[in-house]
Formats: C-alpha cells, structure tokens, sequence
C-alpha cells in the first residue's frame, strides 16, 4: 500500500459512526449480508436460522407478494437498504411502500438505495427482548414509517404498530385478523401463520382482497 493510500477500517458491531462512514465501511465488505446503523450503532447480524428466521421471513413475502401482485401503486422490498437521517440507515426484512406517484413518502435515490420512510415495515425478531421492538422501534417510529409489524419466533406472538399522532399503538386482533390501516385489505390471519398454513393465511388475505374498504382503496390508486 502506498503511502497516498488509506485502508478503509472494517465495519464491527457496536462501531458508532455517521451514516455516510457507515456506508463507506459496509460497501467495502461484500461477503457481509446484513448490517445497519441505528441511532449511529452498528448491528451486524448473526447466522440465519432456518425455523427461527428464514422459514418465517419466506412466508411474509409471500402474503406481502401476494398483496403487491394485487395492488397497483405499491412497491414490495426484500432486505433492501433505507436511509432514514444521518444516523440510521436500516435494511428491514420486507418493507411494503406506495409509488411517489400515488402518495408514497419515500423515493429510490440515484445510487439505487430508499430514502425517507416505507409506508410498512416488517420484522422478524427471535423474542421481544430483540433489538427490533427496542432502539429500532424507536427510529421507525420518529422517522414517520406509518406501520411496524415484527414476529418474534421464539415466543410466538405478532406485535402489529400503527402511527397515531406521532406514536406507535399496537393493534389488537379483530376476530382471527390483524389488519392494515394503510394497506386496506391486508389482512393477517395471526393463528394460520403462527401455525405455518400459508394456505390458510392466503384465504384469509383473498377475503381482504374482496373487501369494501380494498375496492375502495384500489379506486384512489388508480385515479
């Protein structure tokens, strides 16, 4: 190396840094999958587990895919990066947002990263004790991500936000469902999914599908 040269430092768990350092570090590391900054700290990932995290993060995409194939106007991401202020830059586990176009408040930047809050953001967490229903509940919640959805696998239970004036409610189940309030027709079928029936968990989604409030919906999309 010569003497012109400078060696980026690697990205470490717990590293405290501005977002763009954050950046810098990370691009630089290709074989990492999953870091993110939150409040100016690095999280890295562990190891992903098949049960506790992959099995389930596979099935929400699936009842959000079904969802988006469905819904003009919106925009479903896979694990993809979103800069939220100096200090946070977040990569959720799915993320359903609007177009720009139809009202989104988010937009995809020039280098191909989100800016500014998804509509929907969705967690998959091993407990409550996670990160995910702490420090990053707080960023999506300051920052204006209008709903937070996170599972956790180990003690199996579905913790539904909503924004209300400038703070998270969690929503209670309504009859077997936990529904969207921004996403009219998204519906979640708690006890199917928890008891891995995707097959359940999509009827219950197509019955979303064919309410008044997602035709309605469907209506503004398009005008």
């Amino acid at each position: 190396m010569s003497l012109n040269q400078v060696q980026i430092p690697v990205l470490e768990n717990g590293d405290r840094l501005e977002r763009y350092e954050f950046e810098r570090r990370y691009t630089q590391m290709p074989k990492v999958k999953k870091a993110e900054l939150i409040n100016g700290v690095v999280y890295m990932a562990s190891p992903v587990r098949i049960k506790r995290h992959a099995e389930p993060h596979s099935q929400i995409m699936t009842w959000l895919g079904v969802y988006t194939a469905s819904t003009l106007g919106t925009q479903l991401v896979d694990n993809g990066t979103v800069r939220l202020g100096a200090e946070n830059e977040v990569q959720p586990d799915a993320l359903l947002r609007l177009h720009t176009a139809v009202g989104g408040q988010s937009w995809i930047t020039s280098d191909d990263y989100l800016e500014g809050a998804p509509e929907l953001v969705v967690e998959i967490a091993s407990s409550s004790a996670a990160y995910d229903l702490h420090d990053k509940l707080e960023v999506y919640c300051r920052n204006g991500v209008q709903e937070y959805l996170v599972w956790t696998t180990q003690e199996p239970d579905f913790y539904w936000y909503v924004l209300i004036k400038g703070s998270y409610e969690r929503q209670v189940v309504d009859g077997s469902y936990l529904k969207s309030q921004v996403f009219p027709g998204l519906w979640l079928d708690v006890q199917a999914l928890l008891a891995g029936n995707i097959r359940q968990v999509l009827q219950g989604l197509n019955m979303g599908l064919a309410s008044s409030e997602y035709q309605t919906f469907l209506s503004r999309l398009s005008q």
